[in-house]
């Protein structure tokens, strides 16, 4: 990848308060999206001037993500992409399946109909960044969305298992989706989630989910489903 030409999730970023957040977000959609592919080395400095901000929250973002695993650090190179195996993707999986869909199943029950506007809202976003292709703006609405219905549950807990789970996919498969056109197709599952839950269809918001989890082993992944 070179350095000179800026990619859509290391774009420059607008100085706010959370500008370490943001920085260390788009890092997380860059790397799960392989937008940084397994490999691939990367800066401090050279991260800074894609993103025009200062070194202090890149090296911040970067040394926490090398302490969850996402990078290593090369001596006098800086740090690599690194790679993560099918079986650690399988095992990310497992954990999402056993948790995820049984969390929806019981929102079913409670769903806060006067929130739906909200997360249509969201779902749109969803929708339309698929159909721009831009993956990191996808990956990052697709993030808000889960997230905000993980919060209606009241337990942050949940919430903070989600997030660190999702970061920890690798979803190298979505380029591939929107050259083939079945982002979008993907993307509308968030409504048919919404829509079970409004009606408090919990067995089918808990199959909805299952299947979409799934795809992150398979066309997400860049490999077939089964």
């Amino acid at each position: 990848m070179s350095a000179a030409a800026p990619t859509p999730s290391l774009r420059r970023l607008p100085q706010v308060a959370s500008l370490r957040e943001q920085v260390h977000g788009a890092l997380v959609a860059a790397l799960v999206t392989g937008e940084l592919e397994p490999g691939e080395l990367v800066s401090v400095p050279t991260l800074a001037a894609r993103f025009d901000v200062s070194a202090t929250p890149v090296r911040e973002a970067v040394l926490d993500l090398e302490r969850r695993g996402f990078l290593e650090a090369v001596r006098n190179k800086g740090f690599r992409v690194t790679r993560v195996s099918d079986e650690t993707l399988r095992h990310v999986a497992a954990v999402r399946l056993v948790i995820e869909p049984v969390w929806m199943e019981r929102l079913a029950g409670s769903f806060p109909v006067g929130r739906l506007p909200e997360l249509r809202a969201l779902a749109d976003e969803i929708v339309e960044c698929a159909r721009a292709g831009d993956l990191i703006a996808y990956l990052q609405a697709d993030q808000a969305f889960h997230l905000r219905l993980t919060a209606l549950l009241g337990n942050p807990v949940a919430g903070e298992i989600v997030s660190d789970l999702r970061d920890r996919a690798r979803l190298l498969g979505l380029s591939a989706m929107v050259a083939g056109g079945t982002l979008v197709g993907s993307a509308q599952e968030h409504h048919e989630l919404l829509d079970l839950l409004a009606a408090g269809d919990g067995p089918g918001a808990r199959a909805l989910m299952e299947r979409h989890i799934g795809h992150s082993l398979g066309t997400w992944a860049g490999r077939p489903e089964d």
